[in-house]
């Protein structure tokens, strides 16, 4: 039986909404002191749903870096929501047409992916519709609010919340830490680069955004070839 309840969406996606509506704030307070006017803030949430490609691409833009620089790095950062869409489309009914399915591409975030996939019947537009809808709400007016209260909460406030959005990917990154000694080997052997690249005299120049894209697809490639995931243990992962 298929979900195409537009209010059911909406109800699915509030959950989302809240935890959006945080982490976008702290995202507003960031970009504004990174030098970006609020206007310019909420024109970035408002066409984009990636925090990762965000918080990457904010600097880019203030630093004044190349159209190509900011591209690839969206696409290294972003390119797993491709394969998210195609797992999507497979959920979508068939009568959701083209035109419907780019549309819904743009707002498929990993927790809307979560929750459409989690239906255990196929979903139509209206629900998937209403289930964008209200976290995109949530992280656009959350941006909105934390770029304004840069002129309103006292310095140390801002400057506490201004790194609350990287404590989430903190938090995102230890849980598959503590299940994999491979990832954090991983992730180890990526701050590293990193510190080079802001340490070392002939490679501190590189621009930030390629030094994203060069510690992401380098280490990424490494473990892959030296430490890859067995299919049985990803299947063991899914149970």
């Amino acid at each position: 039986m298929e979900n195409n309840s537009f209010l059911k969406g909406i109800k699915d996606g509030l959950p989302i909404c809240i935890g959006y509506f945080a982490v976008s704030f702290a995202f507003g307070i960031s970009a504004v002191q990174s030098g970006l006017t609020w206007a310019e803030a909420l024109l970035i949430s408002m066409t984009n749903l990636t925090s990762a490609g965000q918080v990457a691409g904010v600097p880019i833009i203030a630093g004044g870096g190349s159209f190509i620089e900011l591209a690839v790095s969206q696409l290294v950062i972003n390119s797993r929501y491709a394969l998210m869409s195609v797992s999507v489309s497979q959920k979508l009914s068939k009568r959701v047409g083209l035109l419907h399915r780019f549309l819904i591409a743009f707002g498929n975030t990993d927790e809307i992916f979560a929750v459409t996939m989690s239906n255990k019947a196929s979903v139509g537009k209206k629900y998937m519709y209403g289930l964008i809808l209200t976290p995109w709400i949530g992280w656009s007016s959350g941006t909105l609010l934390g770029s304004l209260a840069q002129n309103i909460l006292p310095a140390v406030v801002i400057s506490s919340l201004a790194v609350a959005i990287y404590g989430m990917f903190i938090a995102i990154v230890l849980p598959a830490m503590k299940k994999s000694s491979n990832i954090t080997f991983c992730v180890l052997f990526a701050i590293t680069l990193s510190c080079i690249f802001k340490y070392a005299p002939f490679l501190s120049k590189v621009p930030s955004g390629f030094v994203i894209i060069i510690c992401a697809v380098i280490s990424s490639a490494v473990f892959a070839l030296i430490a890859p995931t067995s299919e049985k243990k990803e299947e063991d992962g899914n149970v």
